[in-house]
């Protein structure tokens, strides 16, 4: 899922619901649709994780300013799960 855009797989999973409530598909064919659905959604509340993630830092600056910083998504998602309080 390279090269791949929040907006291209949103409207790609759009599709996939419209296709499968639409129905008149083979199994086989709803199988797969739903496969690649439920791999858009994942890869889309991956992205949403991230956004969410950069605005927190964004809000967290000690001197009340915004201020971005650069965070690695996979080092930051365990530490800051374990610092933050069970509000995760």
């Amino acid at each position: 899922m390279t090269n791949l855009t929040f907006e291209k797989a949103l409207a790609d999973l759009e599709e996939i619901v419209a296709k499968l409530e639409k129905g008149g598909i083979s199994l086989n064919e709803s199988l797969a649709l739903f496969e690649k659905g439920v791999k858009m959604s994942r890869f889309l509340r991956g992205e949403l994780d991230k956004a969410e993630r950069k605005v927190e830092i964004l809000l967290k600056d000690e001197k009340g300013k915004l201020k971005a910083e650069d965070f690695e998504a996979e080092s930051d998602a365990g530490e800051d799960a374990g610092n933050e309080g069970e509000d995760v």
